[in-house]
């Protein structure tokens, strides 16, 4: 046989530098030089993730089905921020959910894979996990989608307007990675690789999100420590947030507390309901373009209702509405200031909210500055809460 020349040499050595540098290889990650098929020589033990104390919150409700755990919000946390769940590898869950914005993204509506741009504003995530219900069969989502945080995370994966992947894939890309092997053997107990599923991975997520948890506001500060006191504007601005909500004497209640009460959340200063803040006009149930919680439910009347959100550090997630149409409080109020548009199931609290048309210039800026006592920036440089792959060496134990 004669020998190979130079220039097939050199034809055979181009081929595998072609083959060595394939695109595909930065998107699925190398094959674990270290982690064999086989885990159980890393070592499961996980520790129940001890919530700190934060000013006045309850003890979080979580469902039995997945323990939070060191180990698993560990994970969590990776996967939240990995990018490798979307398809070209560009965006992860943390694209959406900016820390130094109360975990939203800052523009109305959310942007995807490609410049794709979605339906709905991106909500807050603090105090996500004081949103759930066990009984409640609609608790996340502007439209009430999922009863569980669990099944919520799942979505953005598959959805085409956000990251356009689908989790067959995704579990590939775990299983073959250097690393999430061994997380996933220390937060769950796995045997193998190919026992890590979307099902695993959205409980890490859903763990990690539990942890998002934030009461140490100006309004905190007054509520639990006694040597704080509000602004004589930010105090009338409570008084008409608050009203005749707990039977205050009060000469006027601008209704705020109604939907989002304290005593009832709060955690989130919300009703975990659902309703039609008159957003839009319609002559019948039918006339809705984006039918919220009914286009879950298929029931009419749920028709234009959407999630009452949490007013934790709403000064830092603007735009506002599941839409994300107004920029400003400002605006916000001054569409509650004016009943809002006509539909057939208009929220009670803007149908016969007298007092509401009623309020002034100063009055609105009183409430908009109790509002912004509500912000929590304390969080803002909370290392566990940030992106790992930031770090120089983000995989160092």
């Amino acid at each position: 046989m004669n020998r190979p020349t130079r220039f097939t040499l050199f034809l055979f050595a181009a081929v595998g530098v072609i083959i060595a540098c394939d695109p595909k290889d930065d998107i699925l990650g190398p094959l674990s030089p270290t982690v064999s098929d086989g885990l159980d020589s890393i070592e499961y033990n996980p520790q129940a993730y001890q919530f700190p104390p934060i000013n006045g919150l309850p003890t979080m409700q979580i469902p039995a089905s997945n323990p939070v755990t060191v180990q698993g919000v560990k994970l969590g946390r990776y996967l939240f921020y990995e990018k490798i769940l979307s398809i070209d590898s560009s965006i992860s869950c943390g694209s959406c959910h900016r820390q130094d914005k109360a975990f939203t993204d800052g523009v109305p509506k959310s942007i995807g894979v490609d410049g794709t741009i979605g339906t709905r504003n991106s909500m807050s995530l603090i105090n996500i996990g004081y949103s759930w219900r066990p009984n409640n069969a609609h608790n996340f989502m502007w439209d009430g989608k999922f009863r569980d945080l669990e099944d919520q995370v799942l979505a953005p994966v598959e959805n085409p307007l956000e990251m356009k992947n689908n989790w067959e894939e995704v579990e590939r890309r775990l299983r073959n990675h250097e690393h999430y092997p061994a997380l996933f053997r220390k937060a769950f107990g796995i045997n193998s690789k190919a026992e890590i599923t979307k099902e695993l991975a959205a409980k890490a997520m859903s763990q990690f999100m539990r942890t998002l948890n934030s009461a140490d506001s100006k309004y905190d500060s007054v509520e639990w420590r006694a040597f704080n006191y509000f602004s004589e504007e930010q105090q009338r601005g409570y008084e008409l947030f608050l009203g005749d909500v707990n039977g205050a004497a009060v000469t006027k209640d601008a209704e705020c507390a109604h939907c989002h009460s304290f005593s009832r959340n709060f955690a989130t200063f919300a009703r975990n309901n659902y309703s039609n803040n008159g957003l839009d006009s319609a002559q019948s149930f039918n006339d809705f373009i984006d039918k919220g919680l009914g286009g879950v439910t298929a029931v009419p009347t749920d028709n234009g209702r959407f999630k009452e959100v949490t007013l934790r550090n709403i000064g830092l997630t603007a735009p506002y509405m599941h839409d994300g149409r107004f920029t400003t409080l400002d605006e916000v109020l001054d569409h509650y200031i004016s009943g809002g548009h006509p539909s057939p199931n208009i929220a009670n609290e803007l149908a016969s909210a007298p007092t509401l048309r009623t309020l002034s210039a100063s009055e609105k800026s009183d409430i908009i500055a109790f509002l912004n006592t509500l912000t929590d920036t304390s969080y803002f440089t909370k290392e566990e809460w940030t992106d790992p792959f930031l770090l120089l060496d983000p995989w160092a134990e």
